[in-house]
């Protein structure tokens, strides 16, 4: 049974950072595509960033490119998001997702990815 777990957020002020974690368990293929996705109230879920575990491409939202850093560690299987300069926008619930046996080769919707971790709150005051 694939788990994804999700950690880190929380309440920052206006430039801060924070870095979120997601611990993956159960998976059995290879070569994967690990997303982080954001939905804040009454939007829609956002792809934030994406990495290919395998090749270690990344892919970043315009919106968060130079501020968001997505990372993995295969040995642990965790991948990491590492968020600087946040701003109130960003605000949002953020989940961790796989979409398993492929590559990501460029940022994907949320309807490509099966596996959902259940979210961690991200709050950014101005």
């Amino acid at each position: 049974q694939v788990q994804l777990v999700e950690s880190g957020g929380g309440s920052v002020q206006a430039g801060g950072s924070l870095r979120l974690s997601c611990a993956a368990s159960g998976l059995t293929s290879q070569s994967n595509c690990v997303g982080w996705f954001r939905q804040a109230p009454g939007k829609e879920r956002e792809g934030v960033a994406q990495i290919s575990n395998v090749t270690g491409a990344t892919y970043v939202v315009d919106s968060a490119k130079g501020r968001f850093a997505i990372s993995r560690d295969n040995t642990e299987n965790m991948v990491y998001l590492q968020m600087n300069s946040l701003k109130p926008e960003d605000t949002a619930m953020y989940y961790c997702a796989v979409r398993p046996s492929r590559g990501c080769y460029g940022l994907k919707s949320a309807g490509e990815f099966k596996y959902w971790g259940q979210g961690t709150l991200v709050t950014v005051s101005s």
